[in-house]
């Protein structure tokens, strides 16, 4: 971080789109402490030509600040970061002897778990939550320093934190940046908040054997998100931490120790066995239903490898005696002069009303009563269906297979009874973490998939699939997050090794933004996370494995 004066002049952009000139010379939070009053939300990190800056930071050059509160994402997440640094001083403070473990999202916040003796109570996390309130109404400077690697490990063992020390073997850097709390140390690998006083929206919540830490609402933050019950997603989450202790590992510290001992195909193949054997346990579910099993919905957020999956489980259904027929939504698109529009008013072909529902029940009705149906072809160019006498029809072992977004939305179906349709929702539900205290987003595995699937098979560079992903992350939180209990099974086509194969291809990508892009900040942050990882060869990953729909050479696609 650069440590140098502000100029005389610094030009402020305020949400309203105006700029507003200040008096320079002064701390990034002193400024921001002066503009405070034109935003919905604390302040909490600052865009300085482009790059991004901790409060605690001065720059040397005349430059326009762009302030980031709880209303932008880059300003979540360093709120969220800090408010986990939070929880875990509070709990190291008030349990030395505790293990914590942040371990995924959850109902609008992040479950974590404190491993002590005895086990964690309600009377246990209401004692943190209690300490957390203390620390913040004593606003607290969260102290940052910089330090040889040496001194973090020395710091890191005495701590007991084998799991950061494990990491530091591999590390990008001579130094690391350490935070400081209270009396505890620690790093989260990216900017914090710079006192502990702005961390005051937050709530604790006994889930056991853990417990959710809830964070602002994103719609809004003056208040904590409404706790969303998410059983289903939960087992998931809970069997990915069980497929972690049949690796032997849980961190990317630990996964680079089996990479440098030659262990890498291994892990591949075992990962590639824990995701073929569910496949299979799906279908043996879907075939014991017998005849009454007639659609099979797959859907899932964007890069969650609901194609490949679908092909899967298709070949599992035909080990087992049934012969599944996939039916394309695409081909059911209205014309697109009727296609929605989104707040941009550009067409949304990710809106459910994009389909024409009431032809595509009407087929799918005729289907499994066993009758003829001609399927339209979807004409992208002109943009209109077309019939080209491709007719269908099923026998009574031949399920229907589709495969999108809308796949767990009644409305998509609703001519069908439920009690004939089964529905699997898939997503990237990473289990490993870089260590125990610092997650990797689901959203950023899906992200990274997502920019060298572009890149290899649609011409898409970076910066676009960057630029156009909150646009799709909005469509997923519209049409498919909401709807994610509503399956019958969840899928987790995360795989612990696939960060270590897209690491070199998806780093060349991203080191083609520059710093001219509103979209620089994303990748220097995505490249600090792959730094993470030591690389591993693709040649082993089967030619069936979901990742090969991001990576190429699948034997599902032509490539």
């Amino acid at each position: 971080m650069i440590n140098k004066p502000l100029p005389e002049r610094v030009h402020v952009l305020l949400p309203t789109g105006e700029t507003l000139p200040v008096a320079g010379g002064r701390s990034l939070q002193e400024v921001g402490a002066e503009v405070q009053l034109y935003y919905a939300a604390p302040i909490v990190a600052a865009i300085v030509e482009n790059e991004l800056y901790e409060l605690t930071a001065t720059v040397k050059t005349p430059a326009t600040v762009q302030f980031l509160d709880l209303t932008d994402q880059e300003g979540q997440r360093i709120y969220r970061r800090s408010l986990t640094f939070l929880l875990i001083a509070a709990a190291y403070e008030l349990f030395p002897e505790a293990v914590v473990t942040v371990e995924h999202s959850l109902g609008k916040g992040l479950y974590c778990e404190i491993k002590k003796s005895p086990e964690l109570s309600t009377a246990d996390v209401t004692a943190i939550e209690r300490r957390m309130r203390q620390l913040v109404k004593m606003d607290l400077p969260i102290k940052k320093r910089r330090v040889p690697l040496s001194e973090a490990a020395q710091i890191f063992r005495r701590q007991g934190f084998e799991d950061k020390l494990a990491l530091l073997k591999n590390w990008p850097k001579d130094y690391l940046n350490l935070y400081r709390i209270d009396g505890m140390e620690d790093t989260l690998y990216g900017y914090h908040v710079p006192r502990t006083g702005l961390l005051d929206i937050f709530e604790l919540k006994h889930y056991p054997p853990g417990l959710i830490l809830r964070f602002p609402d994103e719609e809004d933050p003056s208040r904590v998100a409404p706790f969303v019950e998410q059983k289903k997603l939960f087992e998931i989450f809970r069997e990915a931490e069980r497929w972690g202790a049949i690796l032997g590992f849980d961190t990317v510290g630990a996964m680079n120790r089996l990479i440098e001992e030659g262990e890498g195909s291994e892990v591949i193949r075992i990962a590639e066995a824990l995701h073929e054997k569910k496949i299979a346990q799906i279908a043996d579910l879907i075939s014991a239903s017998g005849s009454e099993i007639r659609v099979i919905l797959v859907a899932g957020p964007s890069s969650s490898g609901k194609t490949t999956f679908a092909q899967r489980l298709r070949t599992q259904l035909l080990v087992n005696g049934l012969r599944p027929l996939p039916i394309s939504i695409d081909n059911y698109f209205v014309d697109r002069e009727h296609t929605p529009l989104d707040e941009s008013s550009n067409p949304d072909f990710e809106h459910i009303e994009a389909i024409d529902l009431p032809l595509f029940n009407e087929h799918l009705l005729r289907l499994i009563e066993g009758k003829e149906v001609e399927i339209p072809i979807y004409n992208f160019t002109t943009g209109k269906r077309e019939y080209r006498g491709q007719i269908m029809r099923l026998d009574e072992n031949q399920p229907l297979i589709i495969e999108g977004i809308h796949g767990l939305n009644e409305t998509l179906t609703r001519a069908i009874p439920r009690r004939n349709k089964f529905k699997i929702y898939i997503s990237a539900l990473t289990a490993l973490n870089i260590d125990r205290h610092t997650r990797i987003h689901t959203t950023d595995t899906r992200l990274l998939r997502r920019i060298v699937r572009d890149a290899q098979f649609r011409g898409n560079s970076a910066l676009e699939t960057i630029r156009c992903w909150p646009s799709v992350r909005r469509g997923e939180e519209r049409d498919i997050f909401r709807l994610q209990e509503e399956a019958d099974i969840m899928f987790n086509s995360a795989l612990v090794y696939e960060l270590a194969v897209i690491k070199e291809q998806a780093e060349f990508l991203l080191n083609q933004i520059d710093r001219s892009q509103p979209e620089y900040i994303d990748a220097r942050r995505l490249l600090s996370f792959l730094s993470f990882f030591l690389p591993l060869e693709p040649s082993g990953v089967p030619s069936n494995s979901l990742l090969r729909e991001f990576i190429g050479q699948s034997c599902f696609f032509e490539t």
